[in-house]
């Protein structure tokens, strides 16, 4: 089960950050200019965070599997019509239609988590899931210029498609949907259920960080790395895209150190505010010593990328204070949260 749900956060990952390498190609090939691009980062994260409505509700009464089922046909689809695209509107509704495919993946493996193992696993097992699915991250980087280099953006996307479809056939072969647990006074409507998660109070004090917290890592690795260190120190094309893998392993390694940080402090709440502190250091470092040297603007990019990844531990915290029988509707509602956040500021 397990596998099957990774793979497929890989590929999100990796769809989430792979303009970073080809914006020069796309901006030749499709006309597009930076705001043009931001817009194209923007269709993928705002429409994956509209999705996530809808795929709370599939959670709770279609269950994981086709939720999960539809979204990588979406995906797939997407990927293609990328690959024929031939005008900017074509690549924002080709990024429109991957950001609605990858939507569920991440939020379909919390589920099946949280219904598989006891709540003290949750973070663990998150952790783990968040950690090592993104290595598709750093897959968007120098292996992708790699093969881009080789064989063109196009063929390269369509390779992509095939893999998507695979992850597709995997997912409707393995996954299996838990019992439907039983809400406890009969059927909950989705206006209800929503209201019942925002009358949360634990949960208003998290809204604010999620809202922000994602959107700075995923702006700065998903697109803005590139430009900057090329407007600003001057590095080639190998450097961006080792700078850009760079990244990618910095975010995955402060997903899982996140995990370990938790354990040790038995805290959730104490060890998401020491790498936030963390992460603001670094941008405020980065916005003062950045443009004096290319290795220091490098180094604090991956300090943020590795503390600001409090994504999944955040998660959990939220998790623990919702009902079973809105476990589906909760967790998409604070990925909601995470991506409108990181939509609005691209």
């Amino acid at each position: 089960m397990f596998l099957a749900l990774l793979v497929p956060y890989l590929l999100s990952q990796f769809y989430r950050a792979f303009l970073a390498v080809v914006a020069g190609d796309l901006s030749r090939d499709l006309g597009f200019d930076a705001a043009g691009l931001a817009s194209m980062q923007a269709a993928f994260l705002l429409t994956f965070a509209l999705s996530q409505i809808p795929v709370g509700l599939a959670l709770d009464r279609l269950g994981p599997r086709r939720t999960l089922a539809f979204g990588m046909c979406s995906a797939a689809i997407g990927s293609v019509f990328l690959v024929i695209s031939t005008y900017p509107w074509h690549g924002m509704l080709a990024m429109a239609l991957i950001g609605a495919g990858c939507a569920p993946v991440l939020m379909t493996g919390f589920y099946l988590i949280a219904r598989s193992y006891p709540p003290n696993r949750f973070t663990t097992m998150s952790s783990l899931l968040l950690g090592l699915g993104s290595l598709g991250d750093p897959l968007s980087g120098m292996p992708l210029a790699l093969v881009v280099e080789a064989f063109g953006w196009r063929p390269t996307m369509l390779g992509m498609a095939g893999i998507t479809a695979a992850s597709l056939a995997c997912v409707s072969i393995v996954l299996r949907d838990p019992a439907r647990p039983a809400a406890p006074s009969g059927s909950i409507t989705p206006c209800a259920g929503a209201k019942q998660i925002l009358v949360m109070r634990a949960l208003w004090a998290i809204f604010p960080l999620a809202l922000v917290s994602y959107a700075c890592v995923i702006a700065a690795r998903g697109l803005w790395i590139g430009p900057y260190l090329e407007a600003v120190h001057h590095f080639g094309p190998n450097a961006l895209s080792l700078s850009a893998t760079a990244m990618g392993f910095a975010i995955a390694a402060g997903a899982l150190l996140y995990g370990s940080l938790n354990r040790l402090f038995g805290n959730a709440k104490d060890t998401v505010a020491a790498g936030t502190a963390a992460t603001v250091a670094g941008w405020l470092l980065l916005g003062l010593l950045g443009n004096h040297s290319g290795a220091v603007a490098l180094g604090l990019l991956l300090l943020v990328g590795a503390c600001g990844m409090n994504f999944a531990i955040v998660m959990a915290h939220a998790r623990s204070f919702m009902p079973t029988y809105l476990l589906g509707q909760g967790v998409t509602m604070m990925n909601f949260v995470f991506f409108l956040g990181a939509g609005l500021g691209q």
